[in-house]
């Protein structure tokens, strides 16, 4: 009997499980190829820590597993020691609800800073970003957030009577709004107006436009807008650079 074409050099595959056509398909198929086998439960364990962090998947979780196996045992200690003290001791500031070491963080602790001028922020990421800039000089105001009623996120939600409380304590000169430029930051930054409209303080908003480097053609037609409502002469724009 002489054997049929498809049943030469046929090697012995294992028993996969079969997927069916249809919408279901890629979501089988990629849940398939993401399973890893570990000979180590300890191993696993990190893995699947690691994972949870924001932008790592799991191949990249398991590389920093491996790079800590090869690292030195005293290393790993002290790595670890550091990530369980950051999290147990800080703390925030009683002032601006910024990240601190203590009562009140660096910021609020400098008297070279003006004090007199508050920057109104959403998150700590946004103070680190602006700090990063070597050009402001006063203090700030972490909000913790910005008002996003579809999101469940109230004024009561945020750390705004705080601020009002301390605009109104410390005499404030001037209140400097660094919100993403978003309905529900133009929303908080409108709320928080309202509230600060019987005290005697400049409320001013950081410039909105065109970023440097980038094109008219990609920009949407809100930032357009507010870049020629916002225009400069060229003297100082050339000044500023």
């Amino acid at each position: 009997m002489v054997a049929q074409p498809n049943q030469l050099n046929q090697p012995n595959l294992p028993n996969l499980p079969r997927i069916e056509p249809g919408a279901n398909s890629i979501n089988s198929t990629n849940h398939y190829l993401c399973i890893m086998q570990f000979s180590s439960t300890l191993l696993e364990n990190a893995v699947t820590e690691f994972a949870k962090l924001p932008g790592i998947g799991k191949k990249t979780a398991l590389r920093l597993v491996l790079h800590l196996l090869k690292q030195e045992t005293a290393d790993v200690t002290t790595f670890s020691e550091v990530i369980a003290r950051m999290r147990s001791e800080i703390r925030f500031c009683q002032r601006c609800f910024n990240v601190a070491d203590g009562d009140f963080c660096s910021i609020c602790a400098n008297s070279m800073r003006k004090q007199e001028v508050i920057c109104v922020v959403e998150s700590v990421r946004d103070v680190i970003a602006i700090e990063s800039t070597q050009q402001f000089n006063g203090t700030y105001h972490v909000l913790g957030g910005v008002i996003s009623p579809l999101d469940g996120i109230g004024p009561d939600q945020l750390n705004i009577e705080s601020l009002v409380n301390r605009v109104r304590k410390e005499n404030t000169e001037e209140l400097i709004f660094a919100l993403n430029p978003t309905i529900q930051g133009d929303t908080t930054i409108y709320y928080i107006q309202k509230k600060l409209q019987p005290l005697q303080v400049r409320v001013t908003t950081i410039a909105r436009g065109i970023a440097f480097g980038g094109e008219l053609e990609y920009a949407d037609e809100m930032t357009l807008a507010r870049s020629l409502q916002n225009r400069l002469p060229v003297e100082s724009y050339v000044a500023g650079q």
